[in-house]
């Protein structure tokens, strides 16, 4: 168990024996683009350095990172739910969809998952919520870091797609200039429907 793990949930129930994955999410905020989860097995005797919550570290060290994680790890999985899948679930349940499809799509199989906030998607293993986790955990660290790379990669294609929306800069979120984008150009089919901004402009074209 890496150091971050160790001690600090010591009154838990799991051991060492436990083969453990971090999940975490990205894009559970945007207007646009799918919602990303990523699940990590870190390796214990390969410590990798500089893990924290994603949000905290600059793009440019995200990017550093995301290789090492997947290079140093046990195993990594990154899942994803639509855009189609966030309008009919809603924004929550998407996001246990795609933490649970990225906890699924591991190659090796863990005993628990740690997942980061304050609920967990229902798997078939033992799972614990643990809210900032992905600033006090390591592989939840990890898989917010790779979650979030993964999902800027995406915006950064959807850009290419539809450069009129600057997805490339805002990554879908609700700034100023995305905003006015969608007055002047109107809903992508990759803008999230139930979303405020993205509904009502919608009721009042119809």
């Amino acid at each position: 168990m890496n150091t971050m793990q160790s001690g600090l949930f010591d009154d838990l129930p799991y051991s060492l024996e436990e083969i453990i994955c971090g999940v975490d999410e990205a894009g559970r905020g945007p207007l646009a683009g799918p919602v990303y989860a990523a699940a990590v097995i870190l390796h214990r005797e390969r410590p990798i350095g500089g893990l924290r919550d994603s949000k905290k570290l600059t793009e440019a060290k995200r990017e550093e990172l995301a290789p090492i994680i997947k290079r140093d790890c046990v195993a990594w999985a990154i899942a994803k739910a639509s855009e189609a899948e966030i309008d009919k679930l809603n924004i929550l349940e998407a996001s246990m969809l795609a933490m649970k499809r990225a906890v699924h799509a591991l190659e090796t199989i863990p005993t628990l998952a740690l997942i980061d906030g304050n609920r967990c998607p229902r798997m078939r293993i033992q799972t614990i919520a643990i809210v900032d986790g992905d600033d006090k955990i390591e592989s939840i660290s990890a898989a917010s870091i790779l979650a979030k790379t993964a999902r800027d990669d995406a915006l950064r294609k959807l850009h290419r797609k539809y450069p009129q929306y600057g997805f490339d800069q805002h990554k879908g979120y609700g700034t100023a200039q995305h905003l006015e984008a969608l007055k002047q150009h109107g809903v992508s089919p990759v803008h999230r429907r139930s979303f405020a901004p993205v509904r009502e402009l919608l009721e009042r074209m119809f």
